[in-house]
């Protein structure tokens, strides 16, 4: 008996740094935000409880308390964001991963110099860079206007119309990682398969449709559920491209960017909170979603 508890005892102790950094680095931060969350606090003076307020201005307002429009602009803004940018970015990495498959020269660097922009595509240079590219005297309309020298072009990233845009292309553009995983689950498909079905008569369409989308649905199901949950804490390219405004005309007001706009901006700590809460909690409730329906979308394999 004395033995196991000594053991047990060693277990735990190599157990201590994670114990440690979960409940002082994560759970408590965690716990502690969810009180904030229904409260009034901005740093400066100790947190005054206020119950409902924070998520009533958030989504219901009453006569004394008004609702906040940019929050529901900020939520509009950011589904669009990731509902547009997060297939596109798929299928496009989905094109190149079944090129870098074929068995042609320099494929390893191919895949290196393609993977790039996902490890420079979050940073600050890359959002800065993007800025120069799509201003109104930036690279992109320099080339339009070789093309077309009569022709006038907008200023991509200040027009309300576009701006979003430039940050949906910006998020395409970082499709290395689901690359490489899409490039991973393409070599784990069997050549016979492709075989048989040539001998079958099928082109190339049908094989897609027949062999590939099946055999790579489980890892589409993972691509899809990774990117929407970083595509909804997008922030950097937001906050650098906008000038940290979410303009113009809050059209590029993402909702990590107006979180940290009330939390940091405004000094309305308890109000972040509770934003970041409502993030949490709608990012779960999505993924169950996807989980719930990836039964119907996902084949794992089992022989059924």
């Amino acid at each position: 008996m004395k033995k196991k508890l000594q053991q047990n005892l060693s277990s735990y102790m190599f157990l201590l740094p994670w114990l440690l950094g979960f409940f002082v680095l994560t759970l408590y931060p965690m716990g502690y935000s969810l009180y904030l969350s229904f409260t009034r606090f901005n740093i400066r003076e100790p947190a005054q409880w206020i119950g409902l307020r924070n998520y009533l201005v958030m989504f219901s307002g009453t006569a004394q308390i008004p609702k906040d429009e940019r929050f529901l602009n900020s939520i509009f803004v950011t589904f669009k964001y990731v509902f547009v940018s997060v297939p596109l970015k798929l299928i496009f990495a989905l094109a190149v991963a079944m090129l870098m498959n074929k068995k042609l020269k320099f494929i390893p660097l191919y895949r290196a110099l393609y993977y790039i922009p996902t490890l420079l595509g979050g940073s600050v240079a890359i959002a800065v860079l993007w800025r120069r590219i799509f201003a109104g005297d930036g690279l992109l309309n320099l080339i339009l206007q070789r093309i077309s020298p009569t022709s006038s072009f907008p200023a991509w990233i200040s027009n309300p119309t576009y701006a979003l845009s430039t940050l949906i292309i910006l998020s395409v553009w970082q499709f290395g990682s689901p690359m490489i995983i899409f490039l991973a689950g393409l070599q784990q498909i069997p050549k016979e398969y492709y075989d048989a079905s040539s001998v079958d008569g099928a082109g190339k369409v049908r094989q897609f449709l027949s062999i590939t989308l099946p055999g790579l649905s489980p890892i589409i199901f993972f691509n899809f559920v990774m990117q929407m949950i970083s595509s909804f804490q997008s922030f950097t390219q937001a906050f650098i491209v906008s000038g940290g405004s979410g303009g113009p005309l809050d059209s590029t007001m993402f909702y990590s960017l107006y979180l940290y706009i009330k939390g940091f901006g405004f000094s309305e700590m308890g109000y972040a909170a509770a934003m970041a809460w409502v993030l949490l909690i709608l990012i779960a409730a999505l993924t169950a979603i996807a989980f719930k329906f990836s039964g119907s979308l996902v084949s794992f394999g089992s022989g059924d």
